[in-house]
């Protein structure tokens, strides 16, 4: 790592640098420099002195500043004297730049500044266009301006030749001050500047642009600075609504500026084509009651400081949104102002006057975890300038300062009793230079000695004039909304030189503080330190232990000046040339070690601690044993990802992406996601609020690894925001990231409920939704496209729970899977899981007289390769696995095994496109179809244990209410054959159960389901329904098969059975609903139709009804498989009232029969007085196979 140094400036104006490979603070070699701020850059740094110039100093390189001057001389040809620097009047100047456009003689060139000088005397440049030539540098053409060329011809008329001179900068490494514009018209006074723009988003390595604030609110712009041109040229305004006070500009495309309002103003469009921007946006300042005190930032974060000061962040700043989304509050030490260096970390200057190095900053968590405090050594001695004794740091991360000794808020009563002796405001008191006035902010301060009442008083007449200070230092901008102020402010004396020889250096006087009144910070006039030196004060010492006292000022020929004896006061640093980061081992920044002294502090402030030590030792023992709380901090995580626009021409697009989660002090978490695009050539950004997304679902596109975010508004407009990584890896990190936000952001931790309502994508994803009270409240129910769906691992056709805990799998293969945890208090127990499923793909022909079946069809007709519905073509080559996570394990083949069956080719036959399809052929068909299968394969782990050995098509737990307790609890499945199974020994303890029980048959089944008091309902492969009888929990296998008529011209593929009602869908998803069911016939007496556009229907303990719907009304591009909930359920109304439809695309089964959460009922009020008649006992009704009170 290269050396760099930190910058610093105390409030006598003196400028310290710091090395990160030194422990010593340095100061400048120019004694006289006095500078109000300065601003570093990579190899530079600028500053302002209390001239109001503008200075710069550029660090030592090998590689010299070189400038070359150049001029041209032009000649034209006359046949009496050849050439000639006689021209023509319309021609070019005889000596000119190259354009010809301004005159420019040898002698008009002059050096811009002091920091110059020249390598050389001019000469004549030999090499024409690069190459060597023996014309002595002329270049010829036929007239002015023209192509030029060496070669002289007949028709040459003119002639030129260039004059180069080189100028080197001489003034490396020492401070020089920049010449004002001539002939423009320089700024007006500046009072900030800040440098930055040297790594501009779209081409890095750019040199640094300089910005300056005037005093009087304007926006300058400093032109022409260049790696040849470190002073730049000039000064160019730029126009602003209102008036600054103060800017940043970071070392990419941002700038911020704080207004005299106390609001923040953000520069739009910077970029290398317009350095200066397009405009400004207003931000409000971060607390409505308390206007912005400092702003600083870099390449993507904005830090704040307010007037009370505190520490903010900006969230969500970039060069696509450079005002950010929100404000964070930073806790920890009062800052007074902070700077953003090299890799956003953060420098600052405490309240106490110390320095600080904001610990942690990396690109992942940009806001650092504390303030560690720069701890470098000062001048000879080997002590190091450090925060105030009563803070130990211990390796820890800092308290809060929330007393500082140098609080300009306390009066000097908080110090000693007021003493009417010493109260009187008739003695005035020569005293130094205010910034020497620090009132100690320490309720024990020690009272002032007796001697001090005897102390020489001078008269008005006698006393000198005093001298105003006349800056607008940081300090006095930070006390300018002070209101309270001292009733006597102390002036510097205008002494002799004669006397400052002669008076003995560092007395120590009263001052007039000592009469109650509140003694805030002095402005602090870096302009008259200079006379400020030759001042000095006369009176006698006081003790060691004076609460308030000043100084005498040395001479400049004295070793150390004044305020050099402890250590500088801060009260200005620049991070920007300081190549730093959170790994970076800097020896003055370690958070170890024996950092037990205080911050840089004054001998007064020192001597009235000495007297508070002892007193203060408990309180630091307190604070050292207290845990370092992280709280307010903000964590980032960056990539790269494609983005499938929303507008068209769809297509994928390479976009940044930025997830920023922020932890308030009360644990609470919230996330955004940005997405940053360009859209010609304009910085665009979209951003998703964690809080509100519904589903995070992996999905194909391409073939690339992609995945939906859901939020409730996409949801209603039916387009997800869908990004896509490059390896499934990143997308499998990124989806975990993501699902683990909107978990925290939602208070959802460790495994799902029992109350949880699954399901199944087409991709065989699984996903869980943690049911509430509010889901199926009749007064406020919770809106489907609010639900939030997080993944849970494993890969499945079909998931059925119950509210035990119990929770059921089949596989696309068959196998099937019993939910093995974990459970709250337990690990994670995860299985090795593989499925394996079949992708189908039909080949479609067209009969025709002359050429028999061919795959030349009607225009009108589908695809002659395409899916099972007609409607998109899918053949062998662009038809995929379902997801990248499934690979291929066989090639295609002709299926056999299709309902309806097929003849020996495996085609089947129908009259038309699309009609019912059967295995031979007859005279009036004229297409047919043959189904072509392949199989592929996943493999991955999961919280799934196999129940062996007997592959299932189909399985159903009974559902049960909240407070039901059972021993057993009934499983009822169907094998791939038709077979209908009972699954014995389920229950919470042993999920798996322990044994396969056959139930006989007649034909095989296609569905099967398990209701409230043992009520099975069944579906065989033709259609027709039964009812299982005598089921009991002595009896778990029934009797006897009991057919049910199914609706009229219909077959049902699919039911559900819940609590006390019964809803099937048929094969033209059709929704029906079982009337009549009673406990005296559970048989019911007819079917009632519904709805119709529904795939799969899940019914619940409550009776709750959702289904998967074919579609959504009004979406017809929606992808099939919607989730959506039946309105209006009740006792009274049990079939519903209307669909509230809610995430869609792609979506399998759902099963909420482990959703028994019923909504709390508010309690009747007693009766006023005691009832008429007593009610009589009532005995206990078995619910589900258990004793439950009604």
């Amino acid at each position: 790592m290269p050396i760099t140094l930190l910058w610093a400036v105390d409030v006598y104006g003196r400028v310290y640098s710091l090395s990160t490979a030194g422990q010593r603070w340095e100061r400048a070699d120019d004694m006289l420099l006095e500078l109000k701020r300065v601003t570093a850059g990579k190899g530079r740094c600028w500053g302002i002195g209390c001239d109001h110039h503008v200075y710069l100093n550029m660090m030592p390189s090998e590689t010299p500043i070189r400038y070359r001057e150049e001029t041209y001389e032009n000649q034209r040809w006359n046949p009496v004297d050849g050439f000639t620097d006689t021209l023509l009047p319309t021609d070019r100047w005889p000596w000119s730049d190259v354009m010809g456009m301004n005159p420019q003689q040898l002698h008009s060139f002059q050096l811009p500044s002091l920091s110059w000088e020249w390598e050389g005397d001019w000469y004549v440049d030999q090499s024409c266009g690069g190459e060597p030539s023996q014309t002595g540098g002329w270049e010829y053409a036929v007239d002015f301006p023209a192509n030029f060329s060496p070669d002289k011809k007949w028709n040459s008329c003119v002639r030129r030749r260039r004059w180069i001179r080189y100028r080197r900068y001489i003034a490396q490494g020492t401070w020089e001050k920049i010449p004002l514009d001539n002939p423009r018209k320089p700024p007006l006074p500046l009072s900030d500047i800040s440098c930055g723009g040297w790594e501009m988003s779209d081409q890095s390595g750019r040199y640094p642009y300089l910005w300056g604030v005037s005093q009087q609110g304007q926006v300058w712009f400093r032109e022409g600075i260049h790696p040849r041109v470190p002073e730049g040229s000039s000064w160019e305004e730029v126009e602003v609504p209102k008036e600054v006070a103060q800017l940043s500009a970071g070392p990419g495309d941002l700038l911020w500026a704080l207004l005299w309002d106390g609001n923040l103003l953000v520069r739009m469009g910077l970029s290398l084509d317009s350095p200066t921007g397009t405009s400004w946006v207003e931000v409000e300042s971060p607390a409505k009651e308390v206007e912005a005190l400092h702003v600083a930032v870099g390449v993507s974060v904005v830090w704040v400081v307010t007037k009370d000061y505190k520490v903010w962040f900006r969230r969500g700043v970039n060069s696509h949104n450079p005002c950010g989304s929100g404000w964070i509050s930073i806790g920890g030490e009062m800052m007074m102002m902070v700077d953003v260096g090299l890799n956003d970390q953060v420098w600052a200057v405490g309240e106490d006057r110390g320095l600080y190095f904001r610990m942690g900053v990396t690109s992942s968590e940009p806001s650092g975890s504390g303030w560690i405090p720069v701890s470098a050594q000062w001048g000879k001695s080997k002590e190091v300038v450090q925060p105030r004794d009563n803070c130990e740091f211990s390796g820890q991360l800092t308290e809060a300062s929330r007393g500082s000794v140098l609080s300009c808020t306390d009066s000097d009563s908080e110090l000693y009793p007021p003493d009417p002796q010493n109260s009187t405001n008739d003695t005035p008191v020569p005293e130094a230079a205010a910034p020497s006035v620090v009132p100690l902010g320490g309720a024990d301060s020690l009272t002032p000695p007796p001697e001090a009442e005897d102390a020489p008083v001078a008269s008005q007449q006698d006393a000198p004039k005093p001298f105003i200070p006349a800056s607008d230092s940081f300090i006095n901008s930070l006390v300018s909304d002070r209101g309270k102020t001292s009733a006597s402010q102390p002036t510097i004396a205008e002494m002799s030189q004669e006397e400052v020889e002669e008076t003995p250096p560092a007395q120590i006087l009263p001052t007039s503080g000592a009469a109650g009144h509140d003694v805030p910070w002095m402005n602090v006039d870096l302009e008259g330190a200079g006379a400020a030196r030759s001042a000095l004060a006369t009176g006698p010492s006081l003790a060691d232990g004076s609460a308030a006292a000043t100084y005498a000022l040395g001479t400049l020929e004295t070793f150390q000046a004044v305020g050099e004896e402890d250590g500088p006061v801060w009260t200005w640093i620049s991070g920007g040339g300081c190549d730093v980061d959170a790994s970076s081992q800097i020896s003055w920044l370690s958070p170890t070690g024996p950092l037990t002294s205080s911050l840089s502090l004054t001998p007064v402030q020192s001597a009235a601690w000495s007297g508070q030590q002892q007193q203060q030792q408990e309180h630091r023992e307190e604070i050292s044993k207290k845990p370092v709380e992280r709280c307010n901090s903000v964590w980032v995580r960056k990539g790269v990802l494609r983005w499938w626009r929303d507008w068209k021409p769809q297509r994928w697009v390479d976009v940044g992406v930025a997830l920023e989660q922020s932890t308030k002090c009360d644990g609470r978490k919230d996330s955004i996601l940005f997405v940053y695009y360009t859209q010609y050539d304009e910085k665009k950004f979209l951003h998703v609020i964690i809080g509100e997304v519904t589903a995070l679902v992996p999905q194909l596109r391409d073939c690339h690894h992609a995945f939906a975010v859901y939020t409730a508004q996409r949801t209603k407009e039916r387009w997800p925001l869908v990004l896509a990584a490059q390896t499934e890896k990143d997308m499998n990190d990124w989806l975990c990231l993501l699902s683990d936000c909107c978990c925290e952001c939602r208070g959802i931790a460790g495994p799902p409920s029992r109350q949880a309502l699954w399901s199944t994508t087409s991709k065989g994803d699984i996903m869980v939704h943690e049911a509430s009270f509010s889901l199926e409240a009749a007064a406020n129910t919770l809106a489907c496209d609010l639900m939030f769906w997080r993944q849970v691992p494993g890969h499945m056709r079909c998931v059925e729970s119950n509210s035990l805990g119990l929770v059921w799998g089949i596989g696309w293969d068959g196998t099937a899977w019993v939910y093995s945890g974990p459970t709250p208090g337990d690990a994670v127990q995860t299985h090795q899981q593989t499925d394996v499923r079949s992708v189908h793909v039909y080949e479609n022909q067209r009969w025709n007289p002359m050429t028999g079946y061919t795959d030349k069809g009607l225009p009108t007709d589908r695809p002659m390769w395409s899916d099972e519905s007609g409607l998109k073509e899918c053949t062998k080559g662009n038809t995929h696995p379902p997801s990248p996570q499934w690979s291929w394990v066989s090639e295609w083949a002709v299926d056999y095994n299709i309902p309806g069956g097929t003849d020996k080719e495996g085609w089947q036959f129908a009259a038309d496109f699309p009609v019912t399809f059967h295995g031979h052929k007859t005279m009036k068909d004229f297409v047919r179809r043959r189904r072509w299968t392949r199989k592929c394969k996943i493999t991955s782990r999961g919280p799934w244990q196999q129940v062996p050995p007997i592959p299932l098509s189909d399985i159903s737990l009974m559902p049960c209410l909240a407070q039901s307790r059972m021993e057993h609890v009934p499983v009822w499945a169907l094998s791939v054959k038709g077979d209908v199974l009972c699954r014995l020994g389920v229950s919470p303890q042993n999920p798996a159960g322990s044994s396969w029980l056959h139930v006989g048959t007649d034909q095989p089944f296609k569905s099967i389901s398990i209701g409230g008091a043992n009520q099975v309902w069944a579906i065989a492969k033709d259609g027709a329904v039964f009812y299982r009888g005598s089921v009991s929990p002595q009896n778990p296998a029934g009797e006897c098969w009991y057919h049910i008529p199914s609706p009229p011209r219909q077959t049902l593929r699919q039911l559900s059975v819940g609590r006390t009602s019964v809803f099937a869908v048929d094969e033209n998803s059709n929704l029906w609903y079982r009337q009549g069911l009673a406990p005296s016939y559970p048989q019911g007496s007819a079917w009632e139709l519904i709805s119709n556009n529904v795939t799969k229907v899940s019914v619940g303990p409550l009776d709750q009804v959702w289904i998967v719907a074919d579609g959504v009304p009004g979406f017809p591009a929606e992808t099939v498989g919607a989730v959506c909930h039946r309105l209006g359920v009740g006792p009274v109304q049990p079939k519903g009232q209307s669909w509230d439809y809610g995430i869609g695309g792609g979506w399998e089964h759902i099963s909420v029969r482990g959703n028994a959460a019923e909504a709390p009922r508010a309690p009747h009020p007693p009766p006023a007085g005691p009832p008429r008649s007593p009610l009589p006992p009532r005995p206990p009704t078995h619910v589900n196979g258990d004793a439950v009170g009604v």
